[in-house]
């Protein structure tokens, strides 16, 4: 049976959050934001080992006990430039343990808020599905395309939209050869797109939301609050 490992690109240093650290170090419920990823993947009775992909340079790190999280993760600290040069480091720390029809999920440091049922969802619909994909939401909003000037030109059909989210799953060998081939990509199914697959789109939640601004972290604060 094919195994699921985790790899979790934590590398960046969060430039739109504005803040003096990391926004992945940030305090949420009296934790690092990124103890909430990281030990929601843990949960995760399906995976087996998670990758926590840092920079080189990361002084945070240590400044925490994770010790909670138990056997299941490991750090290297291999982080690149770009999230795809960090996944793709992270995909090289998996070579001793990954085969090429193994699962790998890689999910984003700055989304706290993933839950068992979505892991589950994604895992359970994936599981013979010859591709892989990823959590996503429909698009509810109306879209304005803008000018330079932030006047609208016009309004975009949301018709067939959907808003990317993670983890984003996909089998190891075939991970490998589109981050090989694509590096300029937001995420990694656009490096599978481009190998002209196409992934599939596994319904998640809008709770499943990216710290990227300080409302964001208090708005992952209430969500988290109001489960316990």
């Amino acid at each position: 049976m094919p195994r699921h490992y985790a790899i979790v690109p934590a590398a960046g240093s969060g430039s739109r959050f504005g803040a003096e650290k990391p926004k992945q170090y940030l305090s949420l419920l009296g934790r690092p934001l990124l103890f909430h990823t990281l030990s929601a993947l843990i949960t995760c009775p399906e995976i087996e080992r998670v990758w926590v992909v840092l920079s080189p340079e990361d002084e945070e790190w240590t400044q925490y006990d994770w010790s909670e999280l138990g056997h299941k993760l490991e750090t290297v600290r291999c982080g690149g430039e770009t999230r795809a040069e960090s996944v793709t480091n992270g995909l090289r720390a998996a070579a001793m343990v990954a085969a090429d029809d193994d699962w790998i999920l890689v999910h984003d440091a700055a989304r706290p808020c993933l839950t068992q049922s979505m892991l589950s969802a994604l895992i359970n619909q994936l599981a013979d599905d010859p591709v892989g994909g990823l959590l996503a939401v429909p698009v509810a909003d109306t879209l304005k395309r803008a000018d330079q000037h932030q006047r609208v030109v016009s309004t975009e059909p949301r018709d067939g939209l959907w808003q990317a989210q993670t983890p984003q799953m996909f089998r190891y060998g075939l991970l490998c050869e589109a981050l090989e081939k694509s590096q300029a990509v937001t995420d990694e199914a656009g490096a599978v797109e481009a190998l002209r697959h196409s992934p599939k789109l596994v319904r998640g939640d809008t709770t499943n939301l990216k710290v990227t601004y300080p409302a964001d972290l208090a708005l992952a604060g209430l969500i988290l609050r109001g489960r316990k």
